[in-house]
């Protein structure tokens, strides 16, 4: 038996996204018209038919997609979350913003929130590094992607950073800039994201002829700007003090900031900064940051589109899929050669 096609197939077909389906469906005054032809076109010659319970995309679910990231005061998220609402808005639904502070416990009570309320899908960073919350999750039988982490399994979506990639270039920029002593302000280590950026430091550390000792860490419970200021400190009295530091997160590197400029130290003639994820504030910090950027808006449109895509496939056929996106190292005035 044929199999019948999907959103998705027309998506592809037409040679734009799911969301833009969608739009030529519910909303085609919002889709330019020779794109909207062509969708129809697509349409008429793949047979779709759109169901009832693919407009809803899962039968008896809200026309709610749930977003449960782990710190909605890191303007990451907000970007994050702002992809992920210009999909579902293109689809006819609304997004749930929901904040677990990194705690396990939390995530969980959300997670079971969102049964209660038969969300029509979930994007979540997870905060239980063991994944027991989302495997008790799956029996609810919500579809649900990971965003900003890598899937442990073929059975889940993900959209994702390559974070030691992110780290090598970091690093690797303050080490071209001739620094042989770099800092690495990380944060709670069951976080892959943290282990992963500290692999890329110690990567580009490597290429260089140097070894594991010629990065120094300074963990980090969390990941804001206080404590930032707190890491800022526990720097200004390593002897010896490393001509460099790189930052888990932006938030840590604002925090940073702010403790070296309280001390007279000079940034970056006596300390070179990078942060990570490039948030707006980066740019407009005392001393311009230089950051590593992630793709956060478009990370958020593409989870979005992965979960649009699974729940309008309830036959069994959704091929799950893992992206990967490429980090960019953006230099500002934080960091310079070393004297």
């Amino acid at each position: 038996m044929a199999r019948v096609a999907g959103i998705k197939d027309v998506a592809r077909q037409a040679g734009v996204s799911v969301g833009t389906v969608s739009n030529v469906i519910n909303r085609p005054e919002a889709v330019l018209p020779e794109t909207r032809v062509r969708v129809l076109a697509a349409i008429e010659d793949l047979g779709y038919v759109r169901s009832e319970s693919a407009r809803q995309l899962r039968a008896g679910r809200s026309r709610i997609m749930a977003l449960l990231v782990l710190d909605m005061g890191n303007p990451f998220f907000v970007d994050v979350a702002r992809g992920a609402e210009r999909t579902a808005r293109q689809a006819g639904l609304g997004v749930m913003v929901c904040n677990s502070g990194q705690s396990p416990a939390e995530e969980a009570e959300y997670l079971g929130l969102f049964a209660e309320q038969r969300v029509c899908g979930v994007l979540v960073t997870p905060a239980d590094a063991t994944g027991r919350n989302l495997e008790a999750f799956r029996r609810h039988r919500i579809p649900f992607v990971l965003v900003d982490r890598v899937a442990s399994s073929t059975g889940t979506c993900a959209v994702s950073v390559d974070d030691v990639r992110g780290g090598t270039l970091a690093v690797g920029h303050l080490v071209s800039a001739g620094h042989r002593a770099v800092a690495y302000v990380s944060g709670p280590g069951d976080l892959h994201q943290i282990r992963d950026r500290r692999e890329g430091a110690l990567s580009a550390l490597a290429e260089a002829g140097l070894g594991p000792e010629a990065l120094v860490e300074i963990p980090s419970e969390r990941l804001d700007v206080a404590a930032g200021r707190d890491a800022g400190a526990r720097l200004l009295g390593l002897v010896p003090r490393p001509t460099a530091v790189f930052c888990a997160n932006d938030l840590l590197a604002l925090g940073v900031l702010q403790s070296l400029y309280a001390a007279g130290v000079r940034v970056p003639q006596d300390i070179a900064i990078v942060g990570y994820d490039d948030i707006e504030f980066a740019a407009a910090a005392a001393v311009p940051l230089t950051s590593v950027r992630q793709p956060a808006v478009m990370m958020g449109r593409l989870a979005a589109e992965l979960l649009l895509e699974e729940a309008d496939e309830e036959d069994g056929t959704h091929e799950h899929r893992s992206v990967v996106l490429q980090p960019e190292l953006v230099v500002r005035a934080s960091s310079a050669a070393a004297h």
